[in-house]
């Protein structure tokens, strides 16, 4: 991935704008550096002026104790991670100093945000969605999330976020669509992959045909639907989307469900191939904490009190905590979708 000075400089100062970091915060840089908003906390810090901690935990409780001792008064933090935080007693210190907290990198389960906004009450929950071809797309401002808990919010500053369709028209109201990003923040491309990054970075159809220069804009793969109001809601990866029973089902619709039955811990939906139905939807799933081993019997009976019936999973695989990560920190579903197929096989 190539991103320009001016990507990091306008994508920090955008950030930095509606965060309202200032000189007196001290941010907690707990993401890996080699992710895109982990490498965000040090240029936000930068151009505000503001104390950036590094933190390099072994375990969620190191997390705490570096935001007590340090007093930190910003997290960013990805869905996995506050999971497994909002599972732990915080020291009550945290709460006079977090000014926010913000989750990106995936959508947050409405349970893990209720139980953070119990932890830490004073602090600004900031709902996020970004891109590393184009650094950070959209914020939900805290005072939208009681409303809206599940929208990934609206443009953040210095970018344009349509929806379209597959012929590049514009979304009606609640259509899905693809995500596509424009502005200052559309990033270079992939390095020495011209393939891959003719295939997210594409010209904008109906734009001024006497333009010079051309203007690209990413192409996200993502689907989402913009609400009356102009709120967009993600409803998943194009790649990821499982098909069954002739119904379109995201996995985070599915783990949305699971997260607030409070009976798993982590999980991990995905499709699996089947003669008839297309797919029948497996999940992976640990037990919640505290908890020796996952109620499957418990689980499914919430599945069917719950979901539609071709939402529920054809599986429940119970595994070991916590899940495996990407270089990210977020949950590996693509590794865990391989390695049980490849059990399945070998059976």
């Amino acid at each position: 991935m190539v991103l320009s000075h001016r990507n990091m400089v306008a994508g920090a100062k955008s950030v930095a704008s509606y965060l309202e970091n200032r000189p007196s915060d001290t941010l907690l840089a707990a993401l890996p550096l080699s992710f895109d908003a982990g490498f965000s906390q040090l240029t936000t810090a930068f151009h505000s002026g503001a104390r950036v901690v590094l933190l390099n935990y072994l375990m969620p409780r190191d997390v705490l104790k570096a935001m007590e001792r340090e007093k930190v008064t910003g997290l960013t933090a990805v869905p996995p991670l506050y999971i497994q935080l909002s599972a732990l007693e915080w020291p009550a210190s945290i709460n006079d100093n977090l000014r926010y907290f913000a989750n990106t990198g995936g959508r947050m389960p409405r349970e893990t945000l209720t139980l953070l906004r119990q932890r830490v009450p004073e602090a600004k929950p900031f709902l996020m969605y970004g891109l590393t071809e184009a650094f950070r797309s959209t914020y939900l401002p805290p005072e939208e999330v009681d409303r809206r808990p599940d929208s990934i919010g609206k443009a953040i500053p210095n970018a344009e976020i349509l929806v379209l369709r597959e012929d590049g028209t514009p979304c009606a109201v609640d259509e899905p669509g693809e995500l596509v990003h424009r502005g200052a923040l559309v990033g270079l491309g992939y390095w020495n992959d011209a393939e891959k990054t003719a295939e997210r970075y594409k010209l904008l159809p109906g734009r001024e045909p006497g333009l010079m220069l051309p203007e690209y804009a990413v192409f996200s793969g993502d689907n989402v639907r913009r609400d009356a109001e102009g709120f967009l809601y993600f409803i998943g990866r194009r790649d990821e989307m499982m098909k069954t029973s002739g119904y379109r089902v995201s996995p985070t619709e599915v783990e949305e469900i699971l997260y607030a039955t409070k009976l798993v811990g982590e999980c991990v939906a995905f499709g699996v191939d089947h003669t008839t139905l297309g797919q029948v939807i497996q999940v992976i799933a640990t037990a919640p904490d505290g908890s020796a081993a996952l109620d499957l019997p418990a689980l499914l009976a919430q599945c069917k009190a719950h979901m539609p019936a071709y939402m529920v999973p054809a599986g429940i695989e119970p595994m070991a905590g916590p899940l495996p990560r990407n270089p990210n920190g977020k949950i590996d579903r693509k590794l865990l979708s391989t390695q049980w197929v490849e059990r399945r096989d070998a059976a």
